[in-house]
């Protein structure tokens, strides 16, 4: 029976609406968690002094919180560029920030997602699509990293490349970025050496020629909002860095990632098939709880900072490194209830406007201001994956780990059609 029928056979079954279509024999069904964390630890200290915090609730704190900075994604080594550099908005901090938040979010917000790149979303998916029903089998972390690049590229402003492959050079220059090969001296160099080189080569073949062009003719998209603003070059360079290897990556991540645990169990797919956006949607924040991207959010306390957890008062010092472990927030079975580590879309969540996703696209002043992006582009390219006739795995994908994003990285996901 082909996907299309199964799905009009499933379509008007109460029974499939109404239970979790995922079995819960087993304890846990995560793939990616790089250690189980405890349940009894929601705020602890170790020995260097870093907090661990796994509670849910004290992590939205400390996101929230004014007294706290970005301490992730190398944010402390900021201070060896040049004071006349303006950080990236990923490091930006209090009125900066919200300033420049509140200039951008016109290019993120869902309205405009859903009338501006729809259609662009729609399109390149297709195409891949069409390729991969052609050739009969793909790669899927090549094709997510193609989908997830069409489209931050256009919300970006990276549309002038002298070159094809942008992708590819941004994905070259974040693993290199993730690479040790030594600690002596000669090997410090030559890594820095190897990532200027890397750097300029994007800044030559993708970025100027961006600037270029919007100089000549804006457009709306966030070069030409840094123009207006006039950015120098290093600075749009270091923001093209930012926005367009976060949504790459986590959009590619967590379309590989779905698209795995959908295929292990059908009675899930069928059910995603058929529901409406809103559902469907739902069910892809609760893949993302239980398979966060990134798996730390760092923070440093600016001031002594108290938090509420387990009916205790808790003072995080001054200057005090925090991280919030991410597989443990999402598992809080004080918001989530039991099988915390299992996928169980639409379970009921215990406290007040909390997403499905929970910790999955962050909180507080830095959330990740493209998550709208990410889904919808996710449901757009599984809604025509998962409804291909004869799709299987045909072989499960590697796990390894992106230290500078502390996230992981699924490769060499091979599917087939029968």
């Amino acid at each position: 029976m082909s996907i299309e029928r199964k799905i009009v056979a499933h379509s008007h079954t109460d029974e499939l609406s109404n239970r979790c279509p995922v079995d819960h024999k087993a304890y846990s069904q995560q793939k990616t968690a790089r250690v189980v964390e405890p349940t009894d630890s929601p705020i602890s200290c170790d020995d260097a002094g870093i907090w661990h915090v796994r509670s849910f609730d004290a992590a939205r704190t400390i996101l929230r919180s004014a007294q706290t900075k970005q301490a992730g994604f190398n944010a402390e080594k900021l201070t060896k560029l040049p004071s006349s550099m303006r950080p990236s908005i990923l490091y930006l901090e209090g009125k900066p920030h919200h300033q420049q938040r509140k200039q951008t979010a016109r290019f993120f917000a869902p309205k405009v997602v859903s009338t501006r790149y729809r259609e662009l979303m729609e399109k390149f998916a297709d195409g891949l699509i069409a390729k991969f029903q052609q050739r009969k089998r793909v790669d899927l972390s090549r094709l997510s990293l193609e989908q997830s690049m069409c489209v931050i590229a256009e919300v970006v402003g990276l549309t002038n490349s002298l070159l094809p492959g942008t992708a590819r050079r941004l994905e070259t220059f974040l693993s290199d970025a993730d690479t040790h090969t030594g600690n002596s001296r000669i090997h410090i160099i030559l890594r820095s050496l190897r990532a200027q080189i890397l750097m300029a080569i994007f800044y030559l073949l993708d970025v100027k020629p961006a600037i270029k062009a919007r100089k000549q003719a804006p457009r709306e998209d966030v070069i030409s909002h840094l123009i207006g603003q006039n950015a120098k070059d290093g600075e749009i360079l270091m923001e093209c860095i930012t926005y367009a290897a976060a949504g790459m990556v986590t959009t590619r991540e967590f379309i590989s990632v779905a698209t795995w645990h959908f295929l292990e169990h059908p009675e899930l797919r069928i059910r995603y098939l058929t529901a409406p956006e809103e559902e469907r949607h739902e069910i892809l924040g609760e893949v993302l709880r239980l398979e966060p991207v990134v798996s730390h959010i760092y923070r440093r306390a600016t001031a002594d900072l108290r938090i509420e957890s387990g009916g205790k008062s808790i003072t995080i010092p001054e200057g005090a490194l925090m991280d919030l472990h991410t597989y443990g927030t999402n598992a809080d079975e004080t918001i989530v209830g039991e099988h915390a580590l299992e996928l169980c879309p639409g379970r009921v969540l215990h406290g007040d406007a909390i997403p499905s996703a929970l910790m999955g696209f962050g909180d507080g002043q830095h959330r990740c201001p493209g998550s709208y992006i990410a889904i919808q582009e996710a449901d757009i390219v599984l809604q025509r994956l998962l409804a291909l006739d004869g799709l299987y795995v045909e072989r499960t994908p590697t796990l390894s780990w992106n230290e500078l994003i502390t996230g992981y990285e699924l490769r060499n996901f091979f599917l087939r059609l029968a």
